[in-house]
């Protein structure tokens, strides 16, 4: 069974403060931090121009959809924002992960007016993002396709939306890679250079200390050149990064850690080149771009009253 989204807590609270930046006073006037601040504000959410001028009474039905092509995400997201926070009644026509046409309804929600013009900015914003996000992806995956070579991402996100961003990326068909600096051991260049003088030739001792020192922690090593790659093997880390590298040099490093490490291949690889990297035999390819340059698809939302 799925895990609703908003009971990740990460998740959960940046939706919290999407909503609250939008629509809470009292973030605007009071500092205090206090739960029982005396502020008659404090946790009101207001649409003041809604308040104004619809009737609390009217009734409305919304509809999001796209003006573009995409690998759509965030449509479990927005079901859970205007199914439970607004208390709307919502039907999904496309899942996560579906392929989206111009025009194709991707989900429609009834309900109080009032609450569908409070929320619709919000689960907007979200959903444009994170279906940016799965489309990238989802062209990458495609490009590599032929060579069952995993996509990956990296934490080059947004601060405060890495569960999100990832979850995007599985949406567009990609793996996500660690999500943090406390679940695997990662030895880049900055960490090669600060352990014994950065001496390449010892990148098997770096590999046995970094595994001693967190046993239950994967190990990966960004190597840049062969022999580095041969360095690093003798202690046969679970991933050797191929940073920055030509094709026929990792094509090269490819066959020497076959059956003893996994290789990941990194460094501003585009789209374009995506498939002759993929042909190198790497198993993975890792792209910053899928959650820093991904854009926003041209979501919109339609209502009316009813």
């Amino acid at each position: 069974m799925k895990t609703p989204l908003l009971d990740n807590p990460f998740i959960n609270q940046i939706v919290q403060l999407a909503l609250l930046e939008d629509t809470c006073p009292v973030l605007h006037t009071c500092d205090c931090g206090e739960e029982d601040c005396e502020d008659e504000n404090h946790g009101v959410l207001r649409d003041a121009t809604s308040e104004a001028l619809v009737p609390e009474e009217t009734l409305a039905e919304g509809q999001i959809f796209s003006r573009e092509p995409c690998t759509v995400a965030g449509v479990d997201l927005a079901k859970e924002i205007l199914g439970q926070l607004a208390c709307l009644k919502v039907k999904v026509h496309k899942k996560d992960g579906a392929k989206v046409q111009p025009g194709q309804a991707i989900l429609t929600f009834k309900g109080s007016a009032r609450a569908i013009l409070m929320f619709e900015r919000t689960v907007l914003n979200f959903m444009q993002r994170l279906t940016a996000t799965a489309t990238l992806t989802a062209k990458f995956t495609e490009a590599v396709k032929p060579y069952g070579t995993m996509i990956l991402d990296t934490r080059k996100t947004t601060p405060g939306m890495r569960h999100l961003d990832k979850y995007a990326v599985r949406c567009g068909g990609g793996t996500n890679h660690r999500m943090g600096l406390y679940d695997r051991i990662l030895m880049k260049d900055n960490h090669r250079a600060l352990w014994k003088g950065g001496d390449g030739k010892k990148l098997d001792q770096a590999v046995r200390a970094a595994r001693k020192a967190f046993p239950d922690l994967a190990v990966e090593v960004e190597v840049e050149s062969l022999a580095e790659c041969k360095s690093a093997l003798k202690a046969k880390p679970e991933w050797i990064m191929l940073d920055n590298m030509s094709c026929e040099d990792m094509a090269k490093c490819v066959k020497l850690c076959k059956g003893i490490s996994l290789t990941e291949a990194s460094g501003g690889i585009t789209l374009e080149r995506a498939k002759e990297v993929a042909a190198t035999g790497v198993d993975a390819i890792s792209l910053g771009c899928l959650t820093h340059s991904a854009g926003s698809v041209d979501l919109t939302l339609e209502w009316k009253a009813l």
